[in-house]
C-alpha cells in the first residue's frame, strides 16, 4: 500500500465534502432537501437507522451496534426506540439527559464512543450533512439568522422548524461585519469532529478544587479585554467550553455523578429550555444530546439527596447490564484479545466458551420457576432448548429480575487472568482448563469479592469444567465418528427404515436373512435416547422425521444424515457409545499398536482440519479425553 497516496486521496475527499457560501445559497438547499435543518437527536437517530434494522424474533435489531457491542440487544432496542427515536420526533424526551447506568466493563463507554464515531462518519454523508454559519465558535445552525417574528412565514414556507438564537458572537458579527444584512453572511459545511471539537463535547470530572466551570461553558480572554473595554464583548470571549462545542451533536459526561454540583447546574436550563448561561450574556442556545455514564452505586447515592430532585427530573436512565448470553461472551472475549499484542497465541476452541459459561454463572438470579437451575437458565438464555420449558418460560424469566446482569464477574477480569496465564507460563496455545485455572487462581487476589461470593464462584468455575468436560467428549466423538462415517450412514439409513415401518403399520425385511420381521423397537429406542427423546414423545418424533423427508421429496431435495441436527446428534451419540471403548482404549494407551496410532493420527488430523486445534492442543484433548473416559 502507498501510504502517502492513500493521504492524498484523504486530503482530497475532505476537499470535496467541503462547500461554503451566503445565507441565501443554503436557504435555496434547505428548500430543496429540508432534513438538512434537523436536530443533533434526529441526525443520531438517523445515522444509526442508516446501517439497517431488522426483526429477530419480534425483537427490533441495528446493524450499527452489532460489531462492538454483543448480546444487549434488549437494552439497545430500548435506547433507541425509547430515547433517540422518540427524541428525534421532538417529543418531550429530547429535553432529558439519557444516562446509562451499569456495572464495570458492560460497554457503557463503548457504546458511547461508537455513537461520537458513528455521527462522525455520518456528517461526511449527504445525508447527515451540517451547515453552520462560518467562523461562528459553536457552528450553530445558520436559520438562527432569521428573526423571530419572521420565522412562523419562513417555517410554513420551507416546511421546518426553527429553534434557538444567534449566539452572542454571531449576534455581534452579524452587525460589524455584514451590516445586519443576514442573506450575505457565509455558510460552510462542517465535519463533525470529537478531534476538532466540531459537534463532540467530552467533560471528564477532576479535582472540584482546580476544575473551573469555564471547562463546560467556556471564558473571558484577558488578552482582548483593553481591546474591546468590556468583559461582556462577545469578542472578549471564548466561546470554547465543551457544551459550546457540542452544539450540532453529542456532549459526552463521564462518571456524571461525580461531578461537583454546580458542574450540573448548568444542565437544567440545557435540557428543558435548551440552553444555558456563560458570562455576562442572555442564556445561549445549544442543540446537543446529553449522554452521561456511571455505575449503580453512585446513582443511588445521587437520587438520595433531595437536593438533586431537580435534576434527576430531566434525567433518563437506560441500563445497560452484562451480557447475559454464553456465544456473545465468547465473542466479547475474542474481540478483546484480537485488540491486544497477545493476538498470535492459539486460542484452543472452547477455550473462550468455558470462560464465558463461568461468567454468565455469576451474573445470573436464582430463577423461581420449579425446576430451573442456573445451567438450565443459561442455556435457555443463550437460544438453546431445555427439554421441558418453552419460550414463554424464558420471557417470563428475563422480567423476574430487574436487576438481573448487574453484578457479577466483568469481562476485563477474564481477559486479565487469560493475560496473565499467557505471559507467565509463555505459551503458544491456551485451552479451557488453562483458562478456568488461570480464573480459579485469580480469584484470591479480587479485592471485591467476598468470601461467601468466593465459594459461590469457585462452585461456578466447577460447573463450567463439568460443561467443558461434556463439550471435550463431544469434540473427540465428532472426531472419532468422521473416521466411521460410513458406519454413522449406515445407522442412520436403518433407523429412517425402521420408523417408516412403524409409522406405516408395516414391516422391514432383515439385510442378513432376508426375511419380514417388525420394526427393530430397542434400536430406535436407543438413538432416541441419547437426545432425551421420552417413551411418550417417540411417536411424534418419528411422525415429524417422516414429514420431514416428505417435505425434502416434494422440493426434489434428498434427506439426508446433515438434514436433521437433532437426529445426526443422536445418530453420533448411539455411535460414540458403540465405539466407547474403542475410543477409551486409543486415547489412552502409552503405547499404541499400528492401528491404533493411524486413528489417532486420523482423528487428530480431523481436529486440526474441520475443528480448528493446532497440534498442541488437539494432543492435550485426546489425553484429557481418556482420562475422563476411563474415570
Amino acid at each position: 500500500m502507498d501510504i502517502f497516496r492513500r493521504v492524498a486521496e484523504h486530503r482530497d475527499q475532505k476537499e470535496k465534502l467541503a462547500w461554503s457560501g451566503t445565507f441565501a445559497e443554503y436557504i435555496n438547499r434547505v428548500r430543496e432537501n429540508p432534513s438538512l435543518t434537523m436536530t443533533a437527536h434526529s441526525r443520531v437517530y438517523d445515522m444509526i437507522a442508516s446501517h439497517g434494522i431488522h426483526e429477530d424474533n419480534g425483537q427490533r435489531k441495528y446493524n450499527f451496534f452489532d460489531q462492538e457491542i454483543y448480546g444487549l440487544d434488549h437494552s439497545i432496542e430500548k435506547l433507541v426506540e425509547e430515547y433517540f427515536h422518540s427524541a428525534a420526533r421532538r417529543l418531550d424526551v429530547r429535553k432529558r439527559i439519557l444516562l446509562l447506568m451499569g456495572p464495570v466493563s458492560g460497554g457503557k463507554s463503548t457504546l458511547v464512543t461508537m455513537l461520537k464515531r458513528g455521527l462522525e462518519a455520518f456528517s461526511k454523508t449527504e445525508e447527515g450533512a451540517v451547515y453552520a454559519i462560518k467562523g461562528c465558535p459553536m457552528h450553530e445552525e445558520p436559520l438562527h439568522l432569521i428573526p423571530h417574528d419572521l420565522r412562523p412565514e419562513v417555517e410554513a414556507e420551507l416546511g421546518i422548524r426553527i429553534e434557538g438564537t444567534l449566539c452572542p458572537s454571531c449576534q455581534i458579527r452579524l452587525k460589524t461585519e455584514y451590516g445586519g444584512d443576514i442573506e450575505k453572511v457565509e455558510i460552510e459545511r462542517v465535519i463533525v469532529s470529537e478531534e476538532a471539537r466540531i459537534g463532540i463535547g467530552t467533560f471528564s470530572p477532576s479535582d472540584p478544587k482546580s476544575q473551573d466551570i469555564a471547562d463546560l461553558t467556556g471564558s473571558i480572554d484577558f488578552s482582548t479585554i483593553t481591546e474591546y473595554g468590556s468583559e461582556s464583548d462577545p469578542r472578549a470571549y471564548r466561546f470554547d467550553g465543551e457544551l459550546n462545542k457540542a452544539n450540532r451533536g453529542i456532549m459526552e459526561f463521564q462518571e456524571m455523578l461525580k461531578c461537583d454540583e454546580k458542574f450540573l447546574w448548568n444542565l437544567l436550563s440545557l435540557t428543558q429550555e435548551g440552553n444555558f448561561k456563560a458570562g455576562r450574556f442572555a442564556l445561549i442556545s445549544a442543540d446537543e444530546i446529553i449522554i452521561a455514564h456511571t455505575n449503580e452505586s453512585e446513582y443511588k447515592s445521587f437520587i438520595s439527596n433531595k437536593k438533586n430532585e431537580a435534576l434527576q427530573s430531566r434525567i433518563i436512565v437506560m441500563h445497560i447490564p452484562y451480557n447475559l448470553k454464553v456465544s456473545q461472551e465468547e465473542k466479547i472475549y475474542g474481540k478483546l484479545i484480537s485488540q491486544s499484542d497477545m493476538s498470535h497465541v492459539h486460542i484452543a476452541p472452547h477455550a473462550l466458551r468455558a470462560a464465558a459459561i463461568f461468567s454468565i454463572l455469576t451474573r445470573l438470579k436464582d430463577s423461581k420457576k420449579q425446576g430451573m437451575d442456573l445451567l438450565k437458565k443459561m442455556q435457555m438464555y443463550d437460544g438453546q432448548i431445555v427439554e421441558g420449558y418453552k419460550e414463554s418460560d424464558l420471557k417470563e424469566m428475563q422480567n423476574e429480575f430487574s436487576e438481573e446482569g448487574m453484578s457479577g464477574i466483568d469481562p476485563r477480569y477474564v481477559i486479565n487472568r487469560i493475560s496473565s496465564a499467557l505471559i507467565r507460563h509463555d505459551l503458544e496455545c491456551i485451552n479451557a482448563l488453562d483458562v478456568l485455572r488461570a480464573i480459579k487462581d485469580g480469584l484470591d487476589q479480587h479485592s471485591s469479592i467476598t468470601k461467601e461470593e468466593r465459594e459461590r464462584y469457585l462452585n461456578f468455575i466447577s460447573a463450567a469444567r463439568k460443561e467443558y468436560d461434556e463439550i471435550a467428549k463431544k469434540e473427540v466423538q465428532k472426531a472419532f465418528v468422521y473416521s466411521f462415517e460410513e458406519s454413522a450412514r449406515t445407522l442412520f439409513d436403518n433407523y429412517l427404515d425402521n420408523i417408516e415401518a412403524y409409522c406405516n403399520w408395516g414391516r422391514i425385511t432383515d439385510p442378513l436373512t432376508g426375511e419380514d420381521m417388525d420394526p427393530d423397537e430397542r434400536l430406535m429406542r436407543s438413538i432416541e435416547e441419547q437426545i432425551g427423546i421420552s417413551e411418550n414423545a417417540k411417536k411424534a418424533f418419528r411422525e415429524e422425521i417422516l414429514i420431514r423427508i416428505s417435505s425434502y421429496s416434494r422440493k426434489g431435495k434428498k434427506f439426508d444424515y446433515s438434514s436433521h441436527d437433532r437426529l445426526r446428534e443422536a445418530i453420533e451419540k448411539k455411535l460414540f457409545m458403540d465405539l466407547k471403548d474403542i475410543v477409551k482404549i486409543t486415547t489412552s494407551t502409552k503405547t499404541p499398536d499400528e492401528k491404533q496410532l493411524k486413528r489417532i493420527n486420523d482423528v487428530t488430523k480431523q481436529l486440526i482440519d474441520e475443528h480448528g486445534y493446532c497440534p498442541a492442543c488437539a494432543n492435550e484433548l485426546l489425553r484429557y479425553v481418556g482420562s475422563l473416559l476411563n474415570r
